[in-house]
């Protein structure tokens, strides 16, 4: 969510013929909702750091080829070369090596429900930073999805201290998806989203450019599956989903966009039953869903 004026009923209606937009935000929520699973397995095979860098090694070189070829480059100022570097730190580098931790304590569909916390954060750092304000209902919504959010933690932290520790890296995961968005949408108003997408990635691998000796050497004892699924989370889930994201989101607010992605942890526990044969305890499902239902209490108009 930005600082742009309220949204007007005309504005609702052009955007809902926006159909490139759509169709970009369907790929998006498709593709992040099989990354879930993907981390998951692939976890047996990578730690978080050398998968979140084999990761955005892949997801660069796939931008940065498809940059090349337009051969288009807008030379991004001072202040938005600061806010690339955000979103690349806290968007690509941090959310991925939380989320890859995370992964490995909790199942794909609770991780999901709470990363999908993100929404409702970034129209709280809106209200914070950008001097939107706290509508009654977004701080009505705010309440639900804490509550919901409690609901998952304690079905959880009963088994394990490990389950705890999962949650924990999952909020970490949606607080920094809330603040790359914010960072990407300011940069997004004049520079392509392509070039925005490729920065940030590049900028995330950097940073995780010190787990490269465990990279390699995980490479090369990992079965040929689990390499396949790295080159899957790199191309689809990154290069391509990111990508279709950082479009949309040039085409519309980052609050609205970002109530598209509320159908990611139903597309991840439909998806993780079959392939992974797990589905959250019935305690996170219900927390989840009073969790969802307070992000989109929150995001209503």
């Amino acid at each position: 969510m930005t600082s742009s004026p309220p949204t007007t009923s005309d504005d609702v209606q052009v955007a809902s013929r926006d159909v490139p937009a759509l169709v970009a935000a369907g790929v998006t929520v498709v593709a992040w909702a099989s990354a879930f699973v993907a981390i998951r397995w692939v976890g047996q095979s990578f730690e978080p750091g050398p998968l979140a860098l084999g990761r955005l090694l892949l997801g660069s070189a796939a931008l940065g080829a498809v940059l090349a070829a337009r051969r288009s480059w807008t030379a991004p100022t001072r202040r938005e070369w600061l806010l690339i570097g955000l979103c690349g730190l806290a968007w690509f580098a941090v959310y991925n090596l939380a989320l890859n931790a995370a992964e490995q304590r909790v199942d794909a569909g609770t991780a999901a429900m709470l990363v999908n916390l993100g929404p409702l954060l970034i129209a709280l750092l809106a209200g914070a930073l950008l001097g939107e304000g706290f509508p009654r209902r977004l701080l009505l919504g705010a309440a639900v999805a804490f509550t919901g959010t409690v609901l998952i933690g304690a079905s959880t932290a009963g088994s394990a201290p490990a389950d705890a520790l999962g949650v924990a890296l999952c909020l970490v995961a949606a607080a920094t998806y809330a603040i790359g968005v914010l960072a990407q949408k300011l940069v997004l108003r004049r520079l392509p989203a392509l070039q925005v997408t490729f920065s940030a990635c590049l900028v995330g691998a950097a940073v995780c450019l010190p787990f490269s000796p465990a990279l390699v050497a995980q490479v090369s004892r990992a079965p040929t599956a689990a390499i396949g699924a790295l080159v899957y989370l790199g191309l689809v889930p990154t290069a391509l989903a990111f990508g279709t994201w950082a479009f949309a989101l040039a085409r519309t607010e980052a609050g609205r966009l970002g109530v598209s992605t509320y159908l990611v942890p139903l597309l991840t526990v439909l998806l993780a039953w079959p392939l992974l044969g797990e589905v959250p305890p019935v305690p996170a499902l219900a927390g989840g869903a009073l969790a969802l239902a307070g992000v989109a209490l929150s995001r209503r108009r």
